[in-house]
């Protein structure tokens, strides 16, 4: 199963809910389904290869709840490959292909009493879209059955899901040996030595998170966590590029998502003086509101922190990255913390960044300089700091991160503080 070569798919960025009322086209497709599976003449349909361009759509998809069986019909414009393959702790379902335009009408969400938990989609790397459908019990995942275009509909692409034994599924799961070595090639290529630094300008890697097919945190007003950071990451860059003593590159300038590991090896390959994560964050509690700055520890400064900690490591399982052991020269750095002397220089940054950004912004007022286990901050050699701009779930921090004028006004106060932190006098002061 976890070696599946089929065609054709994509999905919506929601999850499309498991108990959806089935329309008349909807039941005669499933009949149509039906009277294929039955028929014993003909070989099944096969697409032919992928065309380069342009991009293929996705059009439509349903899930539908069956007794036997969970079952994804999705329309795509054109043929699509795709690999499809089961993961396990947690249980996901992978669905891996080339680039695709994703054109969904917002499916609706699941009832998440199913098979089906939730699902995502969007871009995993450059030409790669992924998605990834979370699981509430074991399922063991079909060959893909296509239907070529017929009464108005492209290209339909069925996949069904049938309930397996826990055992069945460990055995059956696990990253297909061509796709694990792309990733472990990948991450191979950032730990890459950059070019060399220039000796009289200071480093600093802008890390904008999630992305891709991780969206992170959606705020009241709509806003996705993922694109607040990337454009806030383009305006820091853009103010910290416009000071002639800092070399500025980003972990990310697209909407793609990188593996958390891969961003600290980034950092490390460009010889990094600094690295700042740019976050958003959500709370339970829609009062809550301010910007927070996280500096590593090994333990969290409150259970707040630590529970945020945790939800931020997930951003990896989220986008159906492999989880297995360490395969690169940064595992240990996930393992060990990391050197005193970095802590404490990322603790110093963070101070001049909580006073620089008073003023500007909200600022969380029960201990805005919090510590917590981020894996994006554990590079031993690069000071690193994870601010989180605000919470969107506060309607007054979503609508103030919503504003040109306010995200202009938070890159020039990091800004600031970069210039702070980088001061002759600052750099030689004692550690906090």
């Amino acid at each position: 199963m976890n070696r599946r070569l089929a065609l054709g798919l994509g999905f919506g960025a929601a999850l499309a809910a498991a108990t959806l009322a089935v329309a008349d086209p909807a039941k005669d497709t499933d009949d149509l389904i039906s009277h294929i599976l039955k028929d014993d003449g003909p070989a099944r349909p096969v697409l032919p290869a992928a065309r380069p361009a342009p991009e293929p759509v996705v059009m439509s998809a349903r899930i539908g709840e069956h007794e036997d069986r969970t079952r994804f019909v999705v329309e795509v414009s054109d043929p699509v490959q795709m690999r499809v393959f089961t993961l396990s702790n947690p249980d996901r379902v992978v669905i891996d292909m080339p680039a695709v335009q994703w054109h969904l009408d917002g499916p609706p969400r699941p009832s998440g009493t199913g098979a089906v938990r939730s699902y995502r989609y969007g871009l995993f790397r450059s030409g790669n879209s992924r998605f990834v459908i979370d699981l509430n019990k074991p399922m063991k995942v079909s060959d893909p059955l296509v239907l070529p275009p017929s009464g108005g509909y492209g290209y339909r692409v069925v996949i069904d899901l049938f309930p397996v034994s826990p055992d069945q599924f460990v055995r059956s799961s696990g990253w297909p040996a061509d796709l694990k070595a792309r990733e472990a090639a990948a991450e191979q290529l950032a730990l890459l030595p950059a070019a060399a630094p220039t000796p009289e300008k200071h480093i600093v890697v802008i890390d904008a998170g999630h992305g891709g097919i991780d969206s992170g945190t959606s705020g009241v007003n709509g806003l996705q966590e993922k694109d607040l950071v990337l454009d806030e990451a383009l305006r820091l860059g853009r103010e910290l590029a416009r000071r002639p003593n800092y070399t500025v590159h980003l972990t990310r300038d697209t909407d793609v998502y990188i593996p958390l590991k891969e961003r600290v090896a980034i950092a490390r390959s460009w010889h990094a003086d600094l690295f700042v994560s740019l976050h958003a964050d959500s709370n339970p509690d829609p009062n809550v509101s301010g910007l927070s700055i996280y500096t590593l520890s090994d333990a969290g400064s409150d259970k707040e922190a630590v529970a945020l900690a945790r939800k931020e490591n997930q951003s990896d399982v989220i986008a159906g990255v492999d989880l297995g052991g360490g395969n690169s020269t940064v595992a240990p750095i996930l393992i060990d913390l990391a050197q005193r002397d970095t802590m404490n220089r990322s603790s110093r940054f963070a101070t001049g960044a909580v006073a620089s950004l008073t003023g500007t912004t909200d600022i969380l007022p029960r201990q805005p300089h919090r510590a917590a286990a981020f894996v994006v901050l554990k590079a031993p050699d690069v000071p690193a700091v994870l601010i989180e701009l605000g919470y969107l779930s506060n309607e007054s921090d979503a609508a103030q991160m919503n504003a040109a004028r306010w995200r202009n006004g938070v890159a020039r106060a990091i800004a600031q503080a970069v210039d702070g932190y980088f001061s002759p006098v600052t750099a030689s002061s004692p550690y906090p």
